[in-house]
């Protein structure tokens, strides 16, 4: 029983899932042509359409409302973008690695190594003793990947039962230049279901063989997952998804932000334009920012989890957004993050991986 609660908390919603061998269907995108470009922005996402909805009623009863045609690919897929709104992705939208992973994760570290984490992985024993963990992952050339293994980052922390906490989702990292070190942050849950009072923590490691006891990062009033962290001169900007609805709370699954400025908090929610204090549509999750490539500001992407779609929003000071409405992204992308590569390794990305619809 204690292996089907850890297995299930590592899904968003209690419905079931198959890991699918479907191929994807034929991917109609946009020609990404490189001709006179210097950088190229890359999105890693992985694949899914969920079986439900998960709701609430006015008695608190959960309800799973049926969603047509789910599947999961929960393997890395790479898309590329020169443009941040029109994105192609590599291998007609088939995963660059046969390897699970959900909700990955990837940045160059300072080393130049590309790091990943990702949520799930590990053996049942090694939760039971451990606690919940998340998959490392690193690649030299983000087209070999070596498994470093599982890190067990809330083996320290119990509730006050002695409890572990159930899961460890949707893992980030950010370095601290200041401190030549790595701050790994995560939501968890010490409840039934990993959405119920959700919280982010953090642990650091300069080694990423060694890390600290794990804290809460981020406490809000509301359960929180999906953080993503950005700096922008002496600000942090916390970026996540209020993960609160029913009949009694209202709608409330969409992105927020926070700021601060000390990486570690505390942290002031911001007050968005949109659904009284949130700064993206809902229902979405799993934000990701990063300057915009044609013009002065920045783009926040999330994914639309269930209605099997992508957006992104363009802002001019991190904090005010509007949907942009010319856009493209590879189907039933989840769980997006975006890094920036050169051209020569775009171009080995593109011989690495052809597909007939992508244009060299």
């Amino acid at each position: 029983m204690k292996f089907i609660i850890a297995f299930l908390f590592l899904l968003p919603a209690t419905g079931a899932f198959t890991q699918s061998n479907k191929t994807a269907d034929t991917v109609v995108t946009p020609e990404l042509n490189l001709a006179g470009k210097q950088k190229v922005w890359m999105l890693t996402y992985f694949r899914q359409r969920y079986p439900t909805r998960i709701e609430i009623d006015s008695n608190g009863k959960t309800v799973e409302v049926p969603l047509p045609n789910p599947f999961l690919i929960a393997n890395l897929h790479i898309a590329l973008s020169t443009d941040g709104r029109h994105w192609t992705p590599l291998n007609n939208n088939e995963p660059v690695w046969d390897h699970f992973m959900r909700d990955p994760f990837i940045h160059r570290s300072p080393d130049g190594l590309w790091r990943i984490v990702s949520t799930g992985g590990g053996s049942r024993e090694e939760r039971e003793k451990m606690g919940p963990v998340c998959l490392y992952i690193t690649s030299k050339d983000l087209i070999i990947y070596k498994e470093e293994g599982t890190l067990a980052l809330m083996k320290e922390a119990k509730n006050d039962s002695g409890a572990f906490a159930g899961n460890i989702w949707a893992p980030e990292w950010y370095y601290d230049e200041a401190k030549k070190e790595y701050m790994v942050f995560w939501s968890s849950s010490f409840k039934d279901a990993g959405w119920k009072e959700s919280r982010l923590w953090y642990s650091t490691t300069k080694d990423w063989k060694t890390f600290t006891p794990a804290k809460v990062l981020f406490q809000p009033p509301y359960s929180v997952i999906d953080g993503t962290l950005l700096k922008d001169k002496d600000t942090y900007y916390l970026f996540h998804k209020e993960e609160e609805f029913g009949v009694l709370t209202g709608e409330r699954r969409a992105i927020r932000v926070a700021t601060s400025k000390n990486m570690e908090g505390p942290y002031t929610v911001v007050e968005g334009d949109l659904n009284k204090g949130q700064i993206a549509p809902t229902i979405t999750e799993g934000p990701s920012v990063m300057k915009d490539p044609i013009k002065k500001g920045w783009l926040l992407y999330y994914d639309f989890p269930m209605a099997d779609d992508f957006g992104v929003s363009y802002s001019e000071d991190l904090q005010h957004w509007t949907v942009e409405k010319d856009v493209s992204f590879p189907p039933d992308a989840r769980h997006g993050s975006v890094s920036v590569i050169t051209i020569e390794e775009a171009k080995k990305l593109l011989a690495a991986y052809p597909d007939k619809s992508v244009g060299k």
